[in-house]
């Protein structure tokens, strides 16, 4: 089981050398195609709603899910998709945030030459990369999730 990422006080904190939002994006992706499962009804002939459009978790071929993350992380430029591999090594405790700058050396020796499908094969990538980021001090706030009306500081 990995070690869960340790929040490290330095002097002067590493730059992420990439957004916030971008990786909440890629987070949300990564979610979305770790949930695929592979088929579980090959013979389906009937009505999605009849099966409570359980199909819509199945990967299929064709199924955009996979490519839609895959092409988010190539949007990014070579030294964001390093920090994105060296984020997630945070977030899964294979380093911690001092060991930062080794991180990101590793993942540019190791993996610059396909990101993308090294990123993809982790199975809790979206775990990993919120953890990473929550090592950093930054969190992602999910605006759907926010209840509507006022605020309980006294917003009436």
């Amino acid at each position: 089981m990995p070690r869960p990422a340790k929040r490290v006080e330095l002097s002067s904190p590493p730059e992420l050398n990439i957004s916030s939002d971008k990786v909440a994006f890629i987070i949300e992706k990564a979610r979305e195609f770790d949930v695929k499962e592979g088929l579980s009804d090959p013979n389906s002939g009937s009505n999605p709603i009849d099966d409570r459009d359980a199909d819509v978790l199945e990967d299929k071929p064709g199924d955009a899910t996979r490519q839609e993350l895959f092409d988010a992380i190539r949007a990014l430029n070579e030294d964001e998709r390093n920090a994105l591999i060296a984020l997630a090594w945070v977030g899964r405790g294979t380093y911690s945030l001092g060991e930062w700058q080794e991180a990101l050396d590793t993942a540019y020796a190791e993996h610059g030459k396909r990101p993308a499908t090294y990123l993809i094969s982790l199975p809790l990538l979206g775990d990993y990369l919120e953890d990473g980021l929550d090592a950093f001090g930054i969190g992602i706030v999910d605006d759907a999730a926010r209840p509507e009306g006022p605020s309980e500081e006294g917003d009436s």
